[in-house]
């Protein structure tokens, strides 16, 4: 929680439009409850992304396939630390596992990321790395060590196990798809289902969500594959990032007409708080909501996708065009999550005031901490690209052939 001095106080009343209750002058859902959602949704577009290889067969984003992966182990290994810090009390965070309760949807997170990460990705990795991870573990050295201990000291390479390693990938896949759905779609559906809320609730909310989260994870596996590939020394597979921009672009394309519905209908139903609604978007996030969200992060990356793909440029002015793309977008949706979450706490109850957010530079809650956060699953992603290579060494070896 923020301090309530005098000074923080004061501040947060100059920025008071209106009339509020007295209860309503501090915002309690901080920059770390934007972060929260933001890589969750990274998560689930990540493995959506992998899943178009295994389940939807599309060969052309194979060499994507591993990094979707990583990826998502990365950022889902830091999904639920926002949380964790947000609470009073983050050393009791086990209670939510041993006491659950069935009837709400926050506390059923801790199950559904225990499934997802568990059951799903963390299998359908090891099943994925295992024959490298055992040819590789015959090397000398630390690292070998450690590669023949997340193989579990298995040492089967025959085509029985690895066509048994295939199909159990492909199960895995299929299962995890609506898994994915699940992890992202469970945070839009606790915004969406606070009824008292206008801004938040919608029954479009989980669906937005989910869509909004698939961009974001395509873009940025997009966007990392376009860094890695150079800094090792390979060339970019352009035929891959025409595919999967393809994608990206039918993506963010469906992504602005559910926001642009969830809009026109709550316009359509014209309800009390349509006033206030509107003075909040005017108001308070007139630069997060109109300009970072809708203008440069979803109406110009289109544009710069659509002259990608009808303008006959060469692949160096291609690649330019997908990283800009694909760096537009992450700001896109990131500003969405703020939009959602900060927005919807900036309108009084009595539909007749506007608040303010401070936002703290350091401390638990504060802009610091939600940049640590977000740098930490590209650390995490760096030591896992240093245990598990993203290529299978029988495609290294006919490369290097």
């Amino acid at each position: 929680m923020i301090p309530e001095t005098p000074e923080h106080l004061r501040e947060l009343l100059e920025q008071v439009v209106g009339f509020i209750y007295p209860n309503e002058i501090e915002i309690h859902w901080s920059i770390l409850i934007v972060v929260y959602p933001y890589i969750t949704g990274l998560v689930a577009g990540a493995f959506i992304l992998a899943s178009l290889v295994k389940v939807f067969n599309v060969k052309d984003v194979q060499p994507l396939y591993r990094l979707s992966l990583l990826t998502a182990l990365a950022f889902l290994l830091v999904a639920p630390m926002p949380l964790l810090l947000h609470l009073g009390r983050p050393e009791r965070f086990y209670e939510i596992l041993l006491t659950p309760n069935p009837t709400s949807a926050m506390a059923m997170f801790g199950f559904v990321y225990a499934w997802y990460l568990m059951a799903v990705l963390l299998l359908e990795i090891w099943f994925e790395y295992r024959r490298d991870l055992v040819v590789l573990s015959r090397d000398a050295g630390a690292l070998a060590w450690v590669r023949r201990v997340l193989a579990l000291y298995s040492k089967d390479i025959s085509p029985e196990a690895i066509a048994f390693d295939r199909r159990a990938m492909k199960a895995l896949t299929v299962i995890g798809i609506p898994s994915a759905f699940l992890l992202h779609g469970y945070v839009g559906f606790i915004f969406g289902s606070v009824k008292a809320n206008p801004w938040w609730g919608s029954v479009l909310m989980p669906i937005v969500f989910l869509m909004s989260a698939i961009v974001s994870g395509i873009a940025l596996v997009i966007l990392l594959y376009m860094v890695l590939t150079p800094l090792r020394g390979e060339p970019l597979d352009m035929r891959c990032l025409d595919t999967v921009t393809s994608y990206l672009f039918y993506a963010v394309i469906v992504d602005f007409s559910l926001e642009a519905l969830d809009f026109i209908h709550r316009l359509y139903q014209s309800e009390e708080s349509v006033k206030i609604l509107a003075q909040l978007i005017v108001d308070k996030l007139f630069m997060s909501l109109l300009v970072l969200q809708i203008l440069l992060g979803m109406f110009i990356p289109l544009g710069i996708l659509v002259l990608a793909k009808w303008r006959k440029f060469d692949d160096e002015l291609r690649k330019l065009l997908y990283v800009t793309a694909a760096i537009l977008i992450q700001l896109g949706i990131f500003s969405t999550r703020w939009n959602v979450v900060i927005g919807g706490q900036l309108f009084s109850k009595s539909f007749r005031g506007l608040m303010g957010y401070k936002m703290e530079i350091a401390g638990i809650e504060g802009l610091l901490t939600a940049l640590a956060l977000l740098v930490l699953p590209f650390v995490i992603l760096w030591v896992l690209l240093r245990v598990l290579p993203t290529r299978r060494l029988e495609e290294q070896t006919l490369r290097t052939a």
